[in-house]
């Protein structure tokens, strides 16, 4: 028995990196997870096909989060094929670096529209599913808002905004029984991490050098908070923002 049993889990942007890692964790844990993905199907298929081996249950949904029209025909896809929702996992986000000459306006709306929009439009169509029962919203946020470096204005502001979301929307959703928590990772092994060419880098060594734990996470180690605050173990917990990070801070 999972401590998932029955449950129906939409994890946004999980074809890659730390989505794919949650999807996988969810899954083993015994939920039914619907692997959301903006472009890449192939990547997408490839997670569920993981989940199908280890005996779980899982389908792949396109939609671009930063979209209303996407958003409502992702989550009607979830009510088709599962029936229902139970945990949504804000995961879906975009980013790059530089410092403040380099802001553009085209690169605001991108990182802003996904990373902050995205997340208000899919939790106001969870909000719908989840009814009476209530359930449970995991952003993922990073511990890189609670200690902010250079070049990194931009994305780390939308971050700051997935904090200040999941306080605020903990508080208003509360006496619907729908929790709202954060885990903020640090730095993370992903794909995006490898094409940025941070693996490797001396950024990656200094990042190493501020984390107790002494190594750079992987999506495994992050997997299991989810699963933790999408279970009844986490009933009590609400308006957190959980740094899974090494001891990074």
């Amino acid at each position: 028995m999972g401590v998932l049993d029955g449950k129906v889990a939409l994890v946004t942007g999980a074809s890659k990196g730390i989505g794919a890692g949650i999807a996988k964790g969810l899954a083993a844990a015994g939920a039914s997870v619907v692997v959301n993905y903006g472009s890449s199907k192939e990547d997408a298929n490839r997670v569920v096909s993981v989940i199908a081996e280890q005996g779980g249950k899982a389908f792949a949904a396109q939609g671009d989060v930063s979209k209303s029209g996407d958003v409502k025909r992702l989550f009607a896809e979830v009510v088709r094929e599962f029936g229902g929702l139970d945990v949504l996992v804000n995961n879906a986000g975009v980013y790059s670096f530089g410092r403040l000459e380099s802001v553009r306006e085209t690169e605001f709306h991108r990182q802003y529209n996904t990373n902050v929009l995205g997340t208000l439009l899919a939790t106001q169509e969870a909000v719908k599913l989840f009814g009476e029962k209530g359930g449970s919203i995991i952003n993922i946020g990073t511990a890189g808002t609670h200690n902010p470096g250079p070049a990194m204005v931009l994305y780390l502001s939308t971050k700051g905004s997935i904090d200040i979301i999941t306080q605020v929307l903990a508080k208003e959703l509360g006496p619907k029984k729908i929790r709202v928590n954060s885990i903020n990772p640090g730095g993370t092994e992903t794909e995006g991490a490898h094409a940025l060419g941070v693996i490797g880098s001396d950024f990656e060594k200094h990042l190493i050098s501020q984390t107790p734990l002494g190594r750079f996470g992987q999506p495994e180690d992050i997997a299991p908070v989810a699963v933790f605050l999408s279970s009844e173990a986490s009933r009590w917990i609400t308006g957190e923002i959980l740094l899974a990070s090494g001891g990074m801070r």
